[in-house]
């Protein structure tokens, strides 16, 4: 596994599917920020080509595979929910406060687990997190006009966290 977390404002992102599947994949790409264009099964190689990933949802294996295998042949990177064989990467269990984003993954051999450690995470880390990072982050942002090296920040930042008791 090599986690990445992507600025979803440079990316190409096409979305093909149907049913619930569909709905769900594109209301996690909404809340990350990322436009995706939603495609027809029959895409074409021109609609194809410029994408950089691609999300297919609720068809069938058939549809699915020759999806990722024409979507391949350009580049992309392909997704394909509840198929991990013709994945080239997966979407972890996600926990969203404000920029702040916690995941957990099991590669895709136990979905189970990254579900129950993404609602542990939650707990841990209500919504106030929002708050706190934007605190963070504005007590960063000070540091650093300041003149204080990276380490120092980093300290400085694990003291706040410690201080204000916040783990």
């Amino acid at each position: 596994m090599l986690p990445l977390v992507l600025n979803p404002l440079n990316l190409q992102v096409g979305l093909i599917g149907q049913g619930d599947a569909l709905a769900r994949r594109a209301a996690l790409l909404a809340e990350a920020g990322v436009e995706a264009r939603l495609l027809s099964p029959d895409a074409s190689d021109a609609i194809l080509q410029p994408l950089q990933l691609l999300f297919v949802a609720g068809l069938s294996e058939g549809e699915s595979r020759l999806l990722a295998v024409r979507a391949r042949g350009f580049g992309v990177l392909v997704n394909v929910e509840d198929n991990l064989p013709l994945c080239d990467f997966h979407v972890p269990a996600i926990v969203r406060r404000g920029e702040l984003l916690l995941t957990a993954s099991t590669a895709g051999a136990v979905p189970g687990l990254s579900r129950t450690v993404r609602e542990w995470l939650a707990g841990a880390f209500g919504p106030e997190w929002t708050e706190r990072l934007r605190d963070l982050s504005a007590a960063r942002a000070k540091w650093r006009s300041a003149g204080l090296t990276p380490a120092e920040v980093s300290r400085k930042v694990r003291d706040l966290i410690v201080q204000r008791g916040w783990l």
